[in-house]
């Protein structure tokens, strides 16, 4: 079976569906800087040699630490290169609880932060990290709004969010991505993805190889087998296949690990193969 290989944001912004996700080229626990930052920088211009046209970050990798270097490896960015961020989480620590602050006030600071760090006049794709239960919402969206109408935001996207929510937020912009959680082995978010395939809304599904679990399922390992590749290629290229709105940003430190990720997108599984993976039973949420 084959599938399409770029997926135009918001109808406007044309990229390669097999993106880079950017968290994991911080420091340990996802905090401060790496101990050696330049192998993080190879890793993100490898990606882009690669042919990565989509860059997944937040201000709170880091925090902020992701930021700094994607601009040291990319800057001045390339025009084919979209790069989005996400605002509305705060951490102070390596272990330290994540909180939600999704308040006017702090996403004005944390998206002029985003904007200072990135050297950019304008985010591609500002998405809301989470929302939160002590905001009331529309505070929030108004605020992203009004950031899209001054021209710091291109494209406005969503995390973590249900169909009621994603409508919600239509009131107040055009809702061009949403990143939930969702794998070959957690597929707890479908009706999401549903309703983004048919408002041609991107899906960006974080974890979208379990964590490493997709290796348990001997199905997986068969087909891994047939192709000669690894459970973890097999698992991203399901993604691919499942549906032409899904925007894949697997993460690594590892140029090795970058490498085999990316050849996920050479991969085509047929029908039977896709049926095989489709009723794998996915683990309960």
């Amino acid at each position: 079976m084959t599938f399409n290989k770029t997926f135009a944001l918001g109808g406007a912004t044309t990229v390669n569906r097999l993106g880079f996700g950017a968290m994991r080229i911080t420091g340990p626990e996802v905090y401060g800087m790496p101990e050696v930052p330049q192998k993080s920088i190879d890793v993100v211009r490898r990606a882009v040699d690669l042919g990565v046209e989509f860059i997944d970050t937040a201000d709170q990798y880091g925090p902020f630490t992701s930021e700094q270097l994607i601009c040291e490896s990319l800057y001045p960015y390339p025009d084919n290169v979209v790069v989005a961020t996400k605002g509305g989480l705060v951490r102070f620590g390596p272990f330290a609880d994540i909180n939600n602050d999704a308040s006017p006030q702090h996403l004005e600071d944390a998206l002029n932060g985003s904007l200072r760090r990135l050297n950019r006049d304008q985010i591609d794709l500002y998405q809301l990290h989470r929302i939160d239960p002590k905001v009331p919402v529309e505070a929030t969206f108004r605020f992203l709004r009004d950031a899209q109408r001054d021209g710091r935001v291109r494209h406005l996207g969503l995390s973590e969010v249900s169909v009621e929510e994603i409508q919600q937020a239509q009131d107040f912009f055009e809702v061009t991505s949403v990143q939930n959680r969702y794998s070959i082995g957690d597929r707890s978010a479908e009706p999401v993805l549903d309703f983004c395939r048919e408002h041609d809304i991107a899906f960006i599904p974080w974890f979208p190889i379990g964590g490493g679990d997709v290796g348990v399922s001997t199905a997986l390992q068969r087909i891994a087998n047939e192709h000669e590749t690894g459970t973890r290629q097999i698992a991203l290229a399901w993604l691919l296949h499942h549906s032409n709105n899904i925007l894949l940003i697997p993460g690594t430190s590892n140029i090795k690990h970058l490498e085999q990720n990316m050849r996920s997108a050479d991969i085509e599984l047929d029908e039977e193969q896709m049926r095989t993976l489709d009723n794998i039973t996915p683990t309960p949420a």
